[in-house]
C-alpha cells in the first residue's frame, strides 16, 4: 500500500477534480489514461509529453512499472520514479490503471463494488475514495502527547 503523505493525497484528489471537470481522459492512452492523469497533475508535463516517455517502454502502466530500474536513464523511468517518489508502489500503480484494490473499494461510498478502468466516474470515485483512505491512514500516524501537552497546562495555570 502506499505511502501515506500530503503531497500524494492532494495530486490524487486534484487529479479526480480534474477528471471530474472535463480533462481529457482515454483509458488506452498513455497520457490520458488513469496514471496518465494522475502524472500531469504530479510532474507537471501534459499528456502528449507523458506519451512521449511512455513510449520508451513496452507495456501499459502495470509492465512499466513493474520493468523500471531506478537507475536507468531512460524516461519512462524518471515517470515510474515520480509516482514511486509520491508514495506509490508498483502495486498501487497497477491498481490505478485497474481500480483492483479492494481496501480502496471497499471505501467506496455506497460500499464495495467493482469499478471499470476505462470508466470516467469509476475513475474519480477510486481516486477519491484512494486519497480518503490514505489520508485516514495518515491521520492515524499522527501522536499527539497530550500527557505533555497536560503538563504544560498545568504549568501555565499555576
Amino acid at each position: 500500500m502506499a505511502h501515506p503523505n500530503v503531497e500524494l493525497i492532494a495530486a490524487l484528489r486534484e487529479t479526480a477534480r480534474r477528471l471530474k471537470n472535463g480533462a481529457p481522459y482515454a483509458w488506452g492512452n498513455h497520457g490520458t489514461c488513469n496514471c496518465g492523469n494522475l502524472l500531469q497533475v504530479i510532474t507537471n508535463l501534459d499528456k502528449d509529453e507523458i506519451l512521449h516517455y511512455a513510449q520508451t517502454g513496452v507495456g501499459e502502466w502495470t509492465e512499466l512499472a513493474e520493468d523500471y530500474c531506478v537507475v536507468s536513464n531512460a524516461p519512462i523511468a524518471l515517470l515510474i520514479t515520480r509516482l514511486t517518489e509520491k508514495g506509490l508502489t508498483p502495486t498501487d500503480i497497477h491498481n490505478i490503471e485497474y481500480l483492483q484494490d479492494k481496501e480502496v473499494l471497499e471505501r467506496l461510498p455506497g460500499g464495495f463494488r467493482w469499478l471499470k478502468r476505462n470508466q470516467r466516474d469509476d475513475v474519480v470515485a477510486y481516486l477519491d475514495s484512494f486519497a480518503n483512505l490514505l489520508e485516514d491512514k495518515l491521520l492515524q500516524q499522527i501522536e499527539i502527547p497530550y500527557q505533555q501537552l497536560m503538563q504544560q497546562e498545568r504549568l501555565t495555570y499555576c
